[in-house]
């Protein structure tokens, strides 16, 4: 009887909420305001994090930028405030240390107050075949890209859950779903932050956490100095993604509360088939799209690889 009764709610909620997801796909979910929540982006320093910081800044929200590039950061930051009215903080982080995030976190919390909105956005990525990747680009490419996000959301979760009351935004990447020739670390690490971010949802709505939304976002390549020089040999289905559309895209999911965001749609069914079909034929379907050999003309970001190298000069 149990049984019964079980799979009766479970089909009544089943349909329920396929009705509700198909509605809004009419239908927009009504956006949230976002005026006067604590947005801390890490990466905020160049690129996505900066459009992201750009754009929560007309919104009103008060802003927290963290990077290790601390003249990139104080850019992000002056511009920011030049968008408008906005209050913006900027910090000097090192997201691969434990530490630097605790002792950061700490200064956030006393300075400004409790972080609301958690975007862990810092990422590296070093483009080279698994056996030519230096052991520590490996150990960084997992503390920054993933390790990370586990130290951010030990540090300003725990007020979001006595409030009931955030937002943890992941940005992995496609990477993070499907395996890229001369990503190996990148994937990993990614496939490790869309995992991570994916069990915390669950165990909030077991929890019945339901005020703390997540959302996860997977876009394909951006074009960003992280993937300086990076092709598509099919941009019309696979395009290396401009910057402020990648926003656009993220901001407007986080004002609807979208949990998966696929960037672009196309990916959503290049997925589908990526389980139906046999390796050869993904090996061919890679090929054709161009994955295979995206990553053969990276360059990356100079300026990161600089400050990388400065930082390996002062621990020896």
């Amino acid at each position: 009887m149990d049984t019964i009764v079980d799979t009766s709610v479970f089909l009544g909620k089943f349909l329920y909420f396929f009705l509700e997801a198909f509605a809004y796909k009419i239908i927009p979910k009504r956006k949230k305001s976002v005026a006067g929540e604590i947005v801390l982006i890490t990466g905020a320093g160049s690129g996505l994090g900066r459009k992201l910081a750009m754009h929560f800044a007309r919104l009103g929200a008060i802003l927290v930028l963290w990077d290790i590039d601390e003249e990139g950061n104080m850019e992000t930051c002056r511009l920011a405030k030049e968008k408008s009215a906005v209050k913006a903080f900027a910090y000097t982080c090192d997201c691969s240390k434990r530490r630097d995030i605790y002792r950061v976190a700490d200064q956030v919390r006393k300075e400004v107050g409790d972080v609301t909105i958690l975007i862990n956005n810092a990422g590296v990525v070093t483009g080279q075949t698994f056996l030519d990747t230096p052991d520590h680009m490996i150990e960084r490419s997992f503390l920054v890209n993933a390790i990370s996000h586990f130290w951010t959301y030990k540090a300003f979760l725990p007020a979001m859950i006595k409030a009931n009351h955030g937002h943890l935004v992941c940005i992995a990447s496609v990477a993070g779903l499907v395996g890229f020739n001369r990503l190996s670390d990148y994937s990993a690490s990614k496939f490790a932050a869309f995992g991570f971010a994916e069990s915390l949802f669950f165990e909030l709505c077991v929890l019945k956490k339901t005020e703390i939304k997540t959302t996860i976002i997977c876009p394909s390549l951006i074009n960003t100095g992280m993937f300086e020089g990076c092709k598509t040999k099919r941009p019309f289905l696979l395009p290396l993604l401009e910057q402020e559309y990648v926003a656009k895209r993220i901001l407007n999911a986080i004002l609807e509360e979208q949990v998966y965001v696929l960037i672009p749609k196309f990916l959503y069914y290049a997925l589908i088939l990526k389980q139906i079909i046999s390796p050869k034929m993904s090996i061919a379907l890679t090929e054709y799209l161009g994955v295979d050999t995206c990553m053969a003309s990276f360059e990356g970001r100079k300026k990161e690889k600089e400050l990388q190298t400065e930082r390996e000069n002062t621990n020896n």
